[in-house]
């Protein structure tokens, strides 16, 4: 099993320092590219970046990525949080925050996802991506769909914040590029395993 490391703050040098994580694990391993770190660009409104992780060693490279974004809640009243999460197959860091057993979402999806219409849309550095709902626990939503070759995770807490997914959010990658307007929260608590 492969660690997971968390920030413990988050702020632009935090970002930047994942960012260059990232980019140092692919050139070691020879890959061309590093794993996404996908972050909604712009935020949506009333929105902040509150967390960074990653799954690797210095051996195997980073292998998944987490972004943690808050704000308020799309449809009830109060706070509302989203990890976003990208991870090449057999990790298991999506479906371990989308509350599901295993390593890969598989049977979870909620419908056939060859013959069901996706639930939700995000365009991914550019790029139309399609999400299927997966059965996860009440007290969460997840998606997941498929970007740049590699498994992409939306959970959000409460249930209710999936409708965040409504508004076709615009995911950036900060392997590329660190947005320097990017708006900074307090950490987490789903990404540093405290809710």
């Amino acid at each position: 099993m492969l660690p997971l490391h968390v920030a413990q703050h988050i702020g632009p040098e935090i970002v930047e320092a994942a960012k260059a994580r990232l980019i140092a694990a692919a050139q070691r391993a020879g890959e061309r590219r590093p794993t996404p770190m996908w972050c909604p660009w712009p935020l949506p409104t009333g929105w902040t970046v509150t967390g960074v992780g990653w799954v690797g060693d210095e051996r195997s490279g980073v292998r998944a990525t987490a972004v943690a974004c808050s704000g308020p809640g799309p449809v009830e009243h109060g706070p509302a949080d989203c990890v976003i999460i990208a991870e090449e197959p057999g990790i298991g860091l999506g479906t371990r925050f989308a509350g599901i057993p295993g390593t890969d979402p598989g049977t979870f999806f909620d419908g056939d996802i060859a013959t069901t219409t996706a639930h939700a849309k995000v365009r991914a550095a550019g790029w139309p991506t399609p999400l299927w709902m997966a059965k996860s626990p009440e007290d969460r939503c997840a998606y997941v769909g498929e970007a740049m070759g590699v498994w992409l995770y939306v959970v959000t807490w409460p249930a209710a914040a999936g409708y965040l997914l409504e508004e076709e959010l615009d995911l950036h990658d900060l392997a590329d590029d660190v947005p320097t307007h990017l708006v900074y929260g307090a950490p987490s608590p789903y990404l540093h395993g405290k809710a």
